[in-house]
C-alpha cells in the first residue's frame, strides 16, 4: 500500500468537502422544493370545493337549457337563476379564487345569450327595415325589427366599494367627532351601534369621496320622494333609502361584476324571489317604482329574521343572509361588530359605509355639504299600450326621443314593449291623454313600426299631406280613421312612408353623404366626434326636427359611420344635388 503523506491528506481532505459541499446544497434544495410542491396553496386547497360549486351550477344550466329548447321559458330562467344563485350562495368569495371567478363570469355572459335572442341584428340608425322594389313602389314591410336595441347600462358602486381602504389620516378619529355623529345619529327613526369605522367613513367622504357623496345627494332628488313614500308603506325606517346611494349611486340602470342591477342592486335570484320579472325584454329590477318596493320588502324580511337589528338585515342585503347565519354561528353573536372578522370584506367596508352616508345626509350642512342642488322628483305620466309596441313609435306620438323614453323606462331591455301582453309605459309628463288619443289611430297590428306625427294647415286635404309626405290616401285615413282635417291638427304618418317614390337623388362627390332612396330624406354619415346639432347646421335643418326623426337626444354625440337621417327641404346642404330617375 502506497503510503500518504499527511499534507497530502489534508488537502485531499479539503477538497472532498468542497465538492460534497455542493451536492449537499443541491440536495437540500431538491428536498424543499419537494416540499413545496407538496404544500398545497390555498386556492389549490379550494380547488374540490371548486370544482363541487361548478358542478352544481352546471346540473342548473343543463337543464335550463332543455326547458328552453322544450319552450318552456319561465321553468328555464328558474334554472338559470339557480345556477347562477347556486356560486353566489356558495359561501365562497368568487374574487378570490381566480378558477371560481372566470367560471362566473361565463355563466353569467352565457345565461344571457340564451335568454336574449342573438341572430337579430341591432338597428343602428333607430330606423325600421321597408323593402322597397326596383320600380319604386313601396312593399310589405319587412317582419318588424325595431325594438332589438340593449339598454345601456353604468358600472356599480360596489365594486369600487369593494376595493375601498381608508388612509392613515381618515383613520383618525376624534371624541369631538364621535360626539357630534351620536348627536345626528339620535336624529334618525332607526338605531345602531356608532363604531369608530362609520366615523373614519364620514372622514373619507368628506375628503377624498367628497364627490361621490356630492353626486349622491343631487340625484337622490329625483327618487327619494317615490322611495321614502314605499319605505314607509312596507313599513321600513325611511332613513334606510340611502343604502341606494351606496348600492348605485341612484342610477337605475347600474350594474356590477355579480350581474346585480338596478337602483337596489338585485342578482338575479333575489330579484325573482321578491316578484321581479326578468325576461328578454324586461328587467324589473331596473324598474324605479317596482324594484324599490321589492328592497323595502327584503329588507323588513331580513330585519326580522335577525330581531331588528338593521346593521345585520344592512349586511345581509349586501352579502346574504346564509354567509350572515354562518358568520353569527362562529362569532357565537348576533351582533355586526362581533362577527365582523368573519364576513368578506366588501361587507366589512358596506354597512359602515352606508351608516356613515346616512349620518351625511342626514345633516349634510353640519359635515360641510353646502348647498348642494338636488334634482327634481322625476315626473310622467304612465299609460297602458298593447303588446309589441314600438318605442320609436310611442317617442313619435309624445314628441319625444327614444334615449328619453329609455331613461324613464330603464326597465325594457329592448326598443319594444313585451310581446303578448299590454304593458304599462312612461311617457313625458302632461302627453298621456294626446298620446292615447293617437295611438288609437294606428292600427294594432302596425304599433310595432315606425310613424311620425305632422302637422296640417286648414284646408289642406287628404290628397295634399299624401302628396308632400310619400304616402297613399288610403293609408292616411287607415291611420287616421274617423279623423276630420278641414280644420288642421294632427295626424299620423306611417314612417315606412316617408319615401317618394317617383325619383332618388345621389350626391357622388358629398363625403360621406349617401344616396337616401328618398326625396324627403336624405342620409348623412357621421364621421365620428360630432354632434346631432352640429350635423342640422351643416344642412340648415332644425335640431328638433332632426332630433326627432332620428330618435335621439338634441345634444346627442355621434359615433363614426351612424346613420343620421336629415330633411332634403333643408335649404341648404354640404354638396351639389344631382337627380336621377329610374
Amino acid at each position: 500500500m502506497k503510503n500518504t503523506s499527511l499534507p497530502r491528506l489534508i488537502v485531499n481532505g479539503t477538497l472532498l468537502a468542497a465538492l460534497l459541499a455542493p451536492a449537499a446544497t443541491l440536495r437540500a434544495q431538491v428536498s424543499s422544493q419537494s416540499y413545496l410542491r407538496n404544500t398545497l396553496s390555498e386556492i389549490e386547497r379550494e380547488d374540490p370545493r371548486v370544482n363541487q360549486i361548478i358542478e352544481r351550477a352546471e346540473t342548473h344550466f343543463r337543464l335550463g337549457e332543455l326547458n328552453l329548447k322544450d319552450g318552456k321559458r319561465q321553468p328555464a330562467r328558474a334554472e338559470f337563476d339557480r345556477a347562477v344563485d347556486s356560486v353566489l350562495e356558495s359561501g365562497m368569495d368568487v374574487r378570490s379564487n381566480p378558477k371560481l371567478q372566470r367560471y362566473y363570469l361565463e355563466l353569467v355572459e352565457r345565461v344571457y345569450r340564451m335568454e336574449v335572442p342573438q341572430g337579430i341584428p341591432a338597428r343602428t340608425d333607430g330606423a325600421a327595415f321597408v323593402e322597397v322594389a326596383q320600380t319604386g313602389q313601396q312593399t310589405t314591410p319587412a317582419p318588424p325589427r325595431v325594438g332589438f336595441v340593449e339598454q345601456k347600462f353604468e358600472p356599480s358602486n360596489l365594486d369600487e366599494l369593494s376595493k375601498l381602504v381608508l388612509t392613515k389620516d381618515e383613520e383618525k378619529v376624534s371624541a369631538e367627532q364621535v360626539a357630534e355623529a351620536e348627536q345626528v345619529k339620535n336624529m334618525l327613526d332607526f338605531q345602531f351601534k356608532l363604531h369608530p369605522l362609520v366615523v373614519q367613513y364620514i372622514n373619507y367622504y368628506q375628503g377624498r369621496g367628497r364627490a361621490t357623496m356630492e353626486t349622491g345627494l343631487r340625484r337622490s332628488g329625483q327618487y327619494m320622494t317615490m322611495a321614502r313614500k314605499i319605505f314607509r308603506e312596507e313599513g321600513v325606517p325611511e332613513d334606510i333609502v340611502w343604502l341606494g346611494q351606496v348600492e348605485s349611486s341612484w342610477r337605475p340602470t347600474a350594474r356590477s361584476w355579480a350581474a346585480a342591477s338596478g337602483l337596489w342592486q338585485f342578482i338575479p335570484g333575489t330579484g325573482s324571489r321578491f316578484g321581479l320579472r326578468q325576461t328578454a325584454y324586461i328587467d324589473e329590477r331596473n324598474s324605479f317604482e317596482k324594484a324599490t318596493r321589492a328592497s323595502a320588502q327584503y329588507l323588513k324580511w331580513l330585519a326580522r329574521r335577525y330581531n331588528g337589528n338593521w346593521e345585520l338585515a344592512m349586511g345581509a342585503y349586501n352579502t346574504g343572509e346564509g354567509n350572515i347565519d354562518r358568520a353569527i354561528g362562529r362569532a357565537g353573536a348576533a351582533d355586526f361588530w362581533t362577527i365582523y372578522p368573519y364576513i368578506a370584506q366588501e361587507t366589512r367596508n358596506y354597512v359602515p359605509n352606508i351608516l356613515a352616508v346616512i349620518l351625511i345626509a342626514k345633516n349634510p350642512e353640519k359635515y360641510g355639504f353646502h348647498n348642494v342642488q338636488r334634482m327634481s322628483p322625476l315626473s310622467y305620466d304612465v299609460v297602458s299600450v298593447p303588446s309589441a309596441t314600438s318605442l320609436h313609435l310611442i317617442a313619435s306620438l309624445t314628441d319625444t326621443s327614444v334615449d328619453y323614453l329609455r331613461s324613464i323606462n330603464p326597465e325594457l331591455r329592448r326598443d319594444l314593449t313585451p310581446p303578448g301582453e299590454s304593458y304599462h309605459v312612461r311617457v313625458p309628463p302632461g302627453r298621456g291623454k294626446s298620446f292615447v288619443a293617437l295611438l288609437k289611430r294606428v292600427p294594432v297590428e302596425r304599433r310595432n313600426q315606425l310613424a311620425r306625427v305632422i302637422q296640417v294647415t286648414p284646408g289642406e286635404s287628404f290628397e295634399a299631406v299624401a302628396a308632400r309626405t310619400g304616402t297613399s290616401v288610403a293609408q292616411l285615413q287607415q291611420w287616421n280613421g274617423g279623423v276630420d282635417i278641414k280644420d288642421g291638427g294632427k295626424i299620423v304618418v306611417p314612417g315606412g312612408s316617408i319615401m317618394k317614390t317617383a325619383r332618388t337623388y345621389e350626391r357622388p362627390n358629398s363625403g360621406g353623404v349617401t344616396s337616401a332612396g328618398s326625396s324627403s330624406l336624405h342620409n348623412y354619415t357621421a364621421k365620428g366626434g360630432e354632434t346631432l346639432a352640429q350635423v342640422a347646421a351643416r344642412y340648415n335643418a332644425s335640431v328638433e326636427e332632426v332630433a326627432k326623426i332620428n330618435g335621439l337626444s338634441a345634444d346627442a354625440k355621434l359615433e363614426r359611420g351612424r346613420q343620421i337621417k336629415v330633411p332634403s327641404s333643408a335649404m341648404a346642404a354640404p354638396a351639389t344635388k344631382t337627380r336621377r330617375r329610374r
